[in-house]
């Protein structure tokens, strides 16, 4: 029996078959689509034991290629570029092919746990699993809003288990492939390695320059939290996965230099005195961005704590320093 993780090549999941190959587990089977071939560069540490285009996975599962083989299915794979404008492309690449999936993962009692995404909420305030909450600003957090409503129609009825994870911002050391849709983290580090200085956004939404707040989780949370899920399948339902606090973007900046400060043995510095240093400037948004900005974020963890996972999530601090950490280590082999 194989576990299937689709998006393989991607950010979160290379992190994952990472994780199921540290308990051990290489029956994975990768899917993903490397047109951009290097992609792949996420895939060399991490072992597997066959890979598929993701255009060729859907036809041969149909076919019953992989039938009484797959023993779960980790559905990461999907566009994620927030201003991406073709929508018919969105919606089957996001919509479409995931409904396909997760009926093949139904009719064959495979469990199912897929990527959803915090931008399901929009521009609302409060973030809980609810309909009423809902209200998605572009595109792309309509494609992952429309298949949580399929999701929520086949819940009560389901066959295996079916698990929705609305991942806020998620920061980590995989991401590079990403460009400019990687975290503000990746990007402060290599912003500060470059320049000794990093640069955001100027003011939106009632918030000063810098002081607007997202819920900023760690990939290692995103990553036992789906694993936890993997070994409780009595566990089902859609649920917001954050750390639960809204972090100013000044507050990531400030611990994404220190950590880089205290990699070279210099001692930390406050916000306010790194950017009277000028280590922390503010640009403009790019055209079309501010109308479909978050500004404010916070996973309401209610739902995901009554499902039973209880372990706590990492503060900025930890999280950024080790995920800092990894990005030296990255850029001493690959300088």
């Amino acid at each position: 029996m194989y576990i299937v993780v689709t998006g393989a090549a991607g950010f979160i999941g290379s992190s994952l078959i990472r994780a199921l190959n540290a308990r051990g587990e290489t029956r994975i089977v990768a899917i993903d689509s490397l047109s951009r071939a290097d992609n792949f560069r996420n895939l060399v540490d991490c072992d597997i034991a066959d890979y598929f285009d993701r255009d060729e996975f859907l036809p041969r599962l149909a076919d019953g290629d992989f039938d009484d083989d797959i023993s779960a299915m980790l559905h990461q794979g999907a566009c994620s570029d927030t201003m991406e404008t073709d929508g018919r492309f969105m919606l089957a690449n996001n919509y479409r092919y995931s409904a396909a999936l997760l009926q093949h993962c139904q009719d064959n009692d495979v469990p199912f746990l897929y990527a959803s995404s915090a931008s399901v909420y929009g521009a609302g305030t409060v973030f809980r699993e609810e309909r009423a909450c809902e209200s998605p600003l572009n595109v792309y957090s309509y494609s992952k809003w429309l298949f949580d409503q399929y999701v929520r129609r086949l819940l009560p009825d389901r066959t295996s288990q079916i698990a929705g994870f609305r991942y806020f911002n998620v920061y980590g050391p995989r991401e590079g492939y990403k460009g400019r849709m990687a975290s503000v983290v990746w990007h402060f580090f290599h912003q500060y390695r470059a320049a000794g200085k990093v640069q955001l956004f100027e003011g939106s939404g009632g918030y000063a320059a810098g002081e607007q707040r997202r819920d900023f989780v760690s990939i290692d949370d995103v990553v036992q939290v789906n694993l936890d899920f993997l070994d409780h399948s009595e566990r089902s339902g859609i649920f917001n996965l954050g750390s639960g606090n809204a972090t100013t973007f000044n507050a990531v900046a400030t611990a994404t230099i220190n950590a880089c400060r205290a990699a070279e043995g210099v001692a930390a510095l406050p916000f306010e005195a790194l950017h009277r240093a000028g280590a922390i400037e503010y640009i403009a948004f790019p055209a079309g961005l501010r109308d479909k900005y978050q500004s404010y974020t916070q996973a309401d963890l209610g739902g995901l704590r009554a499902s039973g996972y209880a372990a706590p999530m990492r503060d900025i601090e930890e999280g950024v320093a080790k995920c800092v950490q990894a990005l030296l280590a990255q850029s001493a082999v690959n300088p």
